[in-house]
């Protein structure tokens, strides 16, 4: 029987976790640092932080670890894969090289402009001042990115020069997401969606498309988020988009990097946007997205750890997707989120869902008595399936309407654009 470690603390690597473990294959899943929320899913949790590569590494020897799985994005920049390849451990994720696809917005536009790929156009900046005075050539709206890793939270959509002056400040003259460099791109309009597909080389096996709602409020207003609440699959989108999204994004990429001496294997997601000339890159991400893996893995009823495994050794595994249901996930998060975290808020209510209902944790900590108590920004993320989506949002809103958490806040409207 199979030992799995996964890297991560998040909602999505709970729902990773409880995945792994429906394997037949797998006896134990540990994840670090995890949060206690995950143990009553049967995960171990591990007090090792993600970059601590050394202590990881020390772990998955000591343990026997068959298989390591990276959730987050900070360790894959800082070559978690590479340092546990090096040391002979099987790891599931891509290289420090392919994960500049991520963490660096302009290596992944220069690589989507040599694949041919669509996106928006840009021009990158590294100076204040020059940005600033860019923005005279620019309609209104635009938007600004941060080239580094921000969490989620490096883009703002400028509607003014006024806001765009402000927003360049403080990503180049506060240095506030730790940038040295910005991206500014035209504003392209459309319903965005999410492509994720687990890759090994140039076979590519996609997941069902999702739907993310990043706006911090009802209506998609407000500042950005690490997400507030996802859908999947999408049933009013073309049946052939997945395939289109294959064809004519995610391949052409892969085979892009391969030319740069780069392979990749792990997860690639594609944030996408429909636009009138069809679908086009907003950005890629090379893990699985918080929070659509909540509503995209349960979707897989073939073993999840048969086909990691099978990918590593350049085996074509047999894959799996439900096609009855659909997957909503609502994340609550504290009442300050996303401009400050807060904790102390009892989660006892979550104790009692229904079964339909599953409880993805992320920040939470534990009391001296065992409860769980609310101890970041995005708390939890409730999950349900159901035929239709708005049954879906019946079953969650109905629930989280009747049980009201003072200190506690959600979306009421995830997957709204379904309909």
């Amino acid at each position: 029987m199979a030992k799995v470690l996964v890297v991560g603390n998040g909602a999505r690597e709970h729902v990773l976790g409880r995945q792994l473990l429906k394997s037949n294959q797998v006896e134990k899943v540990y994840c670090a640092p995890g949060n206690p929320g995950m143990l009553e899913s049967g995960i171990e949790i591990i007090p090792i932080g993600v970059t601590d590569f050394g202590k990881l590494v020390e772990f998955a020897r000591k343990q026997g670890i068959d298989l390591t799985v990276v959730g987050p994005e900070q360790p894959l920049q800082q070559g978690i894969v590479d340092y546990f390849s090096t040391a002979g451990l099987t790891i599931f994720g891509p290289t420090q090289a392919a994960a500049k696809l991520e963490s660096s917005k302009e290596f992944a536009k220069k690589i989507m402009q040599e694949a041919g790929v669509p996106t928006a156009s840009y021009v990158s900046y590294q100076d204040e001042a020059t940005a600033i005075k860019g923005l005279a050539k620019n309609d209104y709206p635009l938007v600004i990115k941060s080239d580094g890793l921000a969490a989620g939270k490096g883009v703002v959509i400028a509607k003014s020069q006024k806001e765009a002056t402000t927003t360049i400040h403080k990503m180049l003259g506060e240095h506030q997401f730790d940038t040295k460099s910005i991206i500014i791109e035209e504003f392209l309009t459309g319903q965005e969606f999410s492509l994720m597909a687990f890759i090994q080389d140039e076979q590519i096996i996609p997941m069902p498309l999702s739907q993310d709602h990043k706006a911090a409020y009802d209506g998609d207003e407000g500042p950005n988020t690490g997400g507030m609440g996802a859908y999947s699959p999408l049933q009013h989108f073309p049946s052939d988009l997945v395939n289109e999204g294959v064809e004519k994004i995610i391949r052409p990429i892969i085979r892009t990097l391969k030319k740069k001496n780069i392979a990749f294997c792990g997860i690639l997601y594609a944030g996408l946007i429909m636009t009138d000339s069809g679908p086009k890159v907003i950005e890629f991400n090379v893990r699985l997205g918080d929070p659509e893996t909540v509503v995209v893995l349960p979707q897989l009823q073939s073993d999840l750890y048969e086909m990691l495994q099978g990918l590593l050794h350049h085996q074509v595994p047999v894959v799996k997707w439900q096609k009855d249901q659909v997957y909503l996930g609502v994340v609550i998060s504290s009442q300050t989120y996303p401009q400050a975290s807060a904790r102390g808020v009892e989660l006892a209510d979550f104790n009692y869902l229904p079964s339909n209902i599953t409880v993805n944790y992320a920040g939470v900590s534990c009391k001296r008595d065992g409860q769980l108590i609310s101890n970041g920004g995005r708390i939890l993320c409730l999950t349900t399936g159901a035929s239709n989506i708005t049954k879906a949002q019946a079953i969650l809103y109905g629930w989280l309407n009747q049980h009201p958490i003072l200190g506690l806040r959600y979306r009421s409207d995830i997957g709204d654009k379904a309909k």
